[in-house]
């Protein structure tokens, strides 16, 4: 969810004053674009994963506060509900067996971390959308005592002056509504990033969008939310929903989203930053005391903090990133698309696929991306989230296509050649995208999975049947096999 935030009121003049340093800050980023300041030299690729705490039933246990100081690990921060938890992998160069060194550290901290959140009555669980999850635990009680998320809510809400409504519809119906945004706390999530330069941002990113849809068929994980089974990846239309800023008549009027597939291919990583200044107001119109044309100017590197700041409120399912480290300036495509789980090889091989792709994908000579409008992708990506590993989607030279057999046949001799561009070796090649190839022939993936045990246990009260799945699910989920071997 980005930095902390002190709790404050913010005042007119704090929005206009933040309005001119976010634009301040981007005429100074498209200098530094135009400079070539940025480090470009041997790109490094990075992990996040969010995670569900429950209790010894596999109910929400609301006790991140406890757990993590239980865990005493750095690498593990808050998340939005007292439910949740993340941890941030340490980056690594996939030419290095950097997939595998992130399997080793996250297997090892997890297990470690688990040790400890036990002795509070907090048990870890990688699952895209907690099944057990009920309407109480929607209540601004269930938020994290860390004063932005409590912030980012009251402007949330305040934005769009009414309740939140979530209304899905899949093989069952939910509609409801909400007072905060907690639902959005739901969602738990695995994130990649991938290193570029400012040259191949756009070719990264046009990349990751089109792949996104073959990301949710193969890797849906969310078949479930408050009691309903609804789409296999209903993460998407429930953070869609949770974060909308929009009242009825704004949807109406063509207003963009904060939670965003976008608009269009893009030719430089400037057009996100611009069109989130451009469309987007600031939800936390914080300003310091730092200019960023006097750092530049003095041979410093900005912090363009107010714009990475707006930018962390627009939740693009593939999201640029501006950030420093060790002094040097760089930029990452940030791609949000999956929900963890159900395994860690399982999360490594989905991993594999996407940075197989997007590298040689990017490196195409006639890019993918100029063979599709940019709505059939966007529609892929909804019917990929609905439907899972049974979705047909749009491809170009071939037409409407199931997403398993696009893959079987087009996409993993594609991410082989990925891998093997970025230094992967054949042995760690084979066996993660051995895992993607047999979740393609069994149709199973975890949502496939949770739903194939509900369906089986449908004589039971419906959150007794959640319970009892979940905590086979957690099992499953320590023995680290692929979700497609699971009985």
């Amino acid at each position: 969810m980005g930095e902390e935030v002190e709790a404050q009121e913010f005042t007119r003049a704090d929005r206009t004053r933040h309005r001119e340093k976010v634009r301040r800050c981007l005429d100074v980023f498209a200098r530094m674009l135009r400079e070539a300041r940025f480090d470009t030299d041997d790109p490094m690729t990075g992990l996040e994963v969010e995670l569900n705490l429950v209790d010894d039933h596999g109910d929400p246990a609301l006790k991140n506060t406890e757990a993590l100081a239980a865990i005493a690990d750095p690498s593990f921060v808050t998340e939005l509900g007292q439910f949740n938890i993340e941890i941030n992998v340490p980056p690594a160069r996939l030419r290095e067996h950097g997939l595998s060194t992130f399997e080793e550290t996250l297997r090892r901290s997890l297990n470690e971390a688990e040790k400890h959140s036990s002795d509070v009555g907090a048990h870890l669980v990688m699952i895209g959308i907690l099944p057990t999850l009920a309407e109480g635990h929607f209540s601004l009680d269930s938020i994290t005592a860390n004063p932005r998320y409590r912030l980012l809510s009251e402007q949330i809400m305040a934005a769009r002056g009414e309740d939140i409504r979530i209304a899905i519809a899949g093989p069952e119906r939910l509609v409801t509504t909400a007072d905060s945004i907690v639902p959005e706390a739901a969602c738990t999530s695995m994130q990649l990033h991938v290193q570029t330069s400012p040259d191949q941002f756009a070719a990264y990113w046009n990349a990751s969008q089109a792949i996104s849809a073959v990301q949710l068929a193969v890797g849906a994980n969310s078949p479930y939310l408050l009691g309903k089974e609804l789409w296999r990846e209903t993460r998407i239309p429930l953070f869609e929903q949770a974060t909308d800023t929009r009242s009825e008549e704004l949807k109406a009027q063509g207003v963009r989203p904060r939670v965003w597939f976008g608009e269009r291919w893009i030719t430089s990583v400037f057009d996100l930053f611009e069109e989130n200044v451009r469309f987007f107001p600031a939800l936390l119109p914080i300003t310091d005391d730092q200019d960023p044309l006097e750092v530049l100017e003095t041979g410093g590197v900005p912090d363009l903090a107010e714009l990475r700041l707006h930018n962390g409120t627009i939740y693009r399912w593939n999201r640029p990133v501006y950030d420093i480290a060790l002094g040097v300036p760089h930029l990452r495509v940030e791609n949000r698309v999956l929900g963890a789980g159900p395994t860690v090889v399982d999360m490594m091989a989905n991993a594999a696929l996407y940075f197989g792709l997007v590298r040689a994908l990017a490196g195409s000579e006639r890019p993918l991306w100029s063979q599709m409008s940019f709505s059939a992708a966007e529609e892929n990506f909804h019917v990929a989230a609905e439907h899972g590993i049974d979705a047909q989607i749009y491809w170009p030279a071939i037409g409407q296509v199931r997403a398993t057999e696009l893959v079987l046949r087009r996409l993993l001799p594609l991410a082989h050649e990925g891998l093997e561009e970025w230094g992967v070796g054949a042995d760690e090649r084979d066996r993660l995208l051995g895992i993607i190839e047999q979740r393609c022939l069994t149709g199973v993936t975890g949502a496939d999975w949770f739903a194939g045990k509900m369906h089986a246990r449908s004589s039971l009260d419906r959150y007794d049947a959640l319970r009892t799945t979940l905590m086979e699910y957690r099992e499953n989920m320590h023995s680290n096999e692929p979700v497609h071997t699971w009985s």
